[in-house]
């Protein structure tokens, strides 16, 4: 044990320099206080209905009617409990809570990725430090993206361990790649694994041409086969993850629409559309961000303070200070980009975007092309719109792609290949820097390139331009909203300037960064300093640079106290009030918000709105044919909205509405209209009394059986239990009759049962569920099990069982070989 320690003693010391890092940065988190996360709270209102029941009955619903009228919970929060990576990231919360946990996490992962290349402990220290603080870990972080941030943290272990594997290991290199993507996988953002797919891709592609190239194919495929044999434990323990997932995608925004919507002549429309998916596309020139961070602006708003030109323009107007800053921020967007509206901006670090390009020029590693080539390919299909070329090929043809939004995430794949290159190239350096030819003009070039572009910005921000694309539409709004031309010009005016004046700042700061960073690497190559001074120097540049700038998003005002971190959402008066209603299971419409982009109204109620990136596709129709000309009070009526919150819009106070016609959870219609196809089903619901009539598909006539529907005379129907996966209904009725229940139709596990025996569901009123049910007196009960589950969770805990003997073997095997001496051949030996 003494050996092992003195062994690792440099590991282990840097380890403990990630410790004091993690707690220096996230210092109020070991003061009590948490992170106040927007999506987080968002999150909260989402799920809190599954951990009411959870916590009364002790087992996580399936399935919640907390939004959108009902949707899987498996989609919101479930815990996975036979899948073993569910266990790893809360026992690692328990030392660290988040988001302490994920930075470490950030830190360790990058470190080993490049131990596995060989890195001095050192050096890889200060790479982990690049990658780990890439500027949108932290606004992912601050965001509330949590699962996107693990995600991306899983990344760089991942990376490592497909490198094992083609460097020769057969034990290692898949166990900890099936650990980790198995990790990857269980975040639940499939968005960044599909992304790191594309990158590992790259790098299969270029390690088979080389393995072809120098005639080693054979042992390409033993390496390639190891890891598709730990890709496939890591998915078959997340199966409980993956296949409900997948099952129910299709039938969501992400899937085939089921209106008839043509987007080329010929062809239906599946997964998002390109338009939406494109929203959030990088602007081409904002990859200048990269070197300096504000040029583009930063984030849309709150970065204006009181010595900015905006807010000492609202001054001159006899504006009170603080009301002066709440108008600059409010009404003025520093952020000058392409995107509708953004929380902050790609930075890698000016030191590391100067040792990246001196990689591409001095490194001779062969992973040096796949880096470029999956940088590359990633950052055009970043572009999105604004580079169809690309993005349009991958987004018709490449499979599952158009399944995912906001392009411009691909970006966190730059954010770790970047780092790797530019830690590489100081590698380089030390190892052979003698042998580079022209080092020092290489060094010399690269240097004062990119110092001169930061000098060039720093000097003529106004070679930016400044301006976005829809700068006359933005100027014609403020002057409608000032009503007077000359102040709206003097407004811009200001605004521009305040632009220039960020983007030459943070110029000036990149010119810096740069020059300090050149200077430790050009006094090593001209034997001016050794090696440990260059490492120094260029780790506290990196740490500085990285940190400062992340702190002006990720900061102590950042977090809150505990006690108002578990009450995330304020109960109003209006929620009160409608709470006095005791009845089961009526929805609330609050219309004080967007109410199908928020989820805070479902903190209090079952809400018809809601807040999910993947919405059914019927819910989502509905909304879209339905709701375009205001509130359609039939569709209201027949979702059970018993209230509507609403807001004054003279004086901004809150108030309720009773709906009175609101159809409750279920009623019998006196007939059925049979119509053909999806598109004539949204029609008919235009001009229906949902109360008298269902509309119905006409290929489900034959669920009806033989049996006609009679009028419910005298009939009655009442929700008597109510669980958000278990309904149970009493009924009277005189004879046949067809209910319509205020439910959402999902046939991916729901079954009905009447006394006990299963009847079809048919699906009603495009998106409801219907059953034609017999005359006298019955119980009906609905109950969510989806098979996928059940069989789903089987698999996982099976899969997760061979991970856990895997890994112990690799430990096993490990020690055993550790432990063997070293035979000494009794043959004399000579010293040659």
């Amino acid at each position: 044990m003494k050996n092992w320690f003195k062994e690792n003693q440099t590991h282990l010391f840097i380890i403990g320099i990630f410790l004091l890092i993690v707690v220096f940065y996230f210092t109020p988190v070991w003061q009590g206080k948490t992170l106040l996360q927007s999506d987080v709270m968002q999150a909260r209102g989402s799920q809190k209905e599954i951990f009411d029941f959870r916590e009364k009955d002790g087992n996580t619903p399936l399935w919640t009617n907390s939004m959108f009228g009902g949707m899987p919970t498996y989609q919101i929060w479930y815990d996975h409990a036979n899948n073993v990576a569910s266990y790893i990231g809360p026992a690692l919360r328990k030392a660290f809570p988040p988001p302490a946990d994920v930075l470490l996490l950030f830190l360790l992962g990058g470190y080993f990725l490049f131990s596995v290349l060989k890195i001095r402990p050192w050096l890889a220290a200060i790479g982990a430090v690049a990658l780990a603080f890439s500027s949108y870990n932290f606004m992912y972080i601050e965001a509330g993206h949590i699962n996107k941030a693990y995600a991306i943290a899983y990344m760089a272990p991942i990376i490592g361990a497909v490198i094992l594997c083609y460097r020769g290991s057969r034990l290692w290199g898949p166990a900890i790649l099936a650990l980790f993507l198995a990790l990857e996988i269980r975040s639940n953002h499939i968005q960044m694994t599909y992304y790191l797919f594309i990158a590992l891709l790259v790098l299969v592609g270029f390690e088979l041409y080389y393995a072809i190239r120098d005639k080693k194919l054979k042992n390409f495929l033993q390496a390639t086969s190891m890891q598709l044999i730990g890709v496939l434990v890591a998915v078959l323990v997340n199966a409980s993850v993956l296949f409900p997932t997948y099952e129910y995608s299709k039938l969501t925004i992400r899937g085939k629409a089921n209106i008839t919507k043509v987007t080329e002549p010929g062809k239906d429309a599946h997964g998002l559309d390109k338009e939406y998916a494109y929203a959030w596309s990088q602007g081409i020139g904002e990859t200048i961000t990269f070197l300096i961070p504000h040029a583009y602006g930063g984030k849309t708003s709150g970065l204006l303070d009181e010595e900015s030109n905006v807010v000492k323009t609202f001054s001159k107007m006899g504006i009170p200070a603080d009301q002066a800053l709440q108008y600059a921020n409010g009404l003025t967007p520093t952020y000058w980009g392409e995107k509708s509206f953004t929380q902050g901006t790609w930075y890698f670090g000016a030191g590391i975007i100067f040792l990246f390009i001196l990689g591409l020029v001095i490194v001779k590693d062969r992973l040096k092309w796949w880096i470029l080539a999956a940088t590359l390919l990633t950052i055009f299909l970043s572009f999105g719109r604004h580079f169809p070329l690309i993005s349009d090929l991958f987004f018709d043809y490449i499979p599952m792609y158009n399944k995912f939004r906001a392009v411009e995430s691909i970006l966190v794949i730059p954010s770790v290949l970047i780092p790797l290159l530019a830690i590489m190239a100081v590698h380089e350096i030390i190892t052979r820097g003698t042998e580079i030819v022209d080092l020092d003009k290489k060094v010399l070039y690269t240097g004062g390139a990119v110092a001169a572009i930061c000098l060039l910005i720093a000097l003529m921000p106004s070679l930016l331009n400044l301006r976005t694309s829809t700068h006359q539409e933005y100027v014609s709004m403020l002057q409608e909203r000032t009503g007077d031309q000359a102040l709206t010009t003097e407004i811009v005016n200001a605004l521009i300037k305040d632009r220039s004046a960020m983007a030459s700042a943070d110029a000036w700061r990149s010119f810096f960064i740069v020059a300090l960073t050149f200077g430790f690497v050009w006094a090593f190559i001209k034997k001016k300093a050794n090696v440990a001074i260059m490492l120094a120097g260029i780790g506290l540049i990196t740490l500085v640079d990285l940190w400062s700038f992340d702190k002006r998003y990720l900061n102590n005002t950042s977090f809150v106290d505990k006690d108002i971190y578990e009450r995330p959402i304020p109960e109003r008066e209006v929620d009160q009030l409608v709470h006095m209603d005791k009845d089961l299971s009526y929805r609330v419409l609050d219309l004080t918000t967007s109410p199908f982009q928020d989820a805070s109204a479902s903190y209090f109620h079952k809400s018809l709105g809601g807040y999910h990136a993947a919405k059914l596709m019927r819910f989502q129709e509905v909304i879209e044919n339905l709701f375009d000309n205001g509130l359609n009070e039939d569709v209201l009526d027949m979702m059970n909205v018993r209230y509507l919150i609403g807001k004054n819009p003279e004086n901004g106070s809150e108030n309720i509405q009773r709906r009175s016609s609101a159809l409750g959870n279920a009623w019998f219609v006196n007939n059925v209209k049979f119509v053909n196809g999806s598109n004539a089903e949204m029609e008919a619901m235009k001009t229906f009394d949902p109360k008298k009539e269902a509309i119905v598909n006409e290929g489900l006539k034959d669920l009806f059986g033989t049996v006609s529907i009679g009028q419910p005379v005298n009939s009655d129907i009442k929700l008597v239990s109510y669980h958000p996966d278990t309904m149970k209904y009493e009924y009277s009725a005189p004879n046949q009759v067809f209910a319509v229940f205020s439910e959402v139709f999902y046939d991916k596990g729901w079954k009905a049962y009447v006394d006990g025996e299963e009847v079809p569901i048919i699906r009603t009123d495009y998106l409801l569920r219907g059953l034609s049910l017999p005359g006298g007196n019955h119980k009906v009960e609905f109950v969510f099990a989806p098979n996928s589950m059940k069989i789903s969770n089987v698999i996982s805990l099976i899969a997760s069982i061979i991970l856990v003997l895997g890994f112990a073997g690799a430990i096993y095997i490990s020690l055993k070989h550790r432990g063997k001496s070293p035979q000494v051949s009794k043959a004399p030996q000579v010293v040659k």
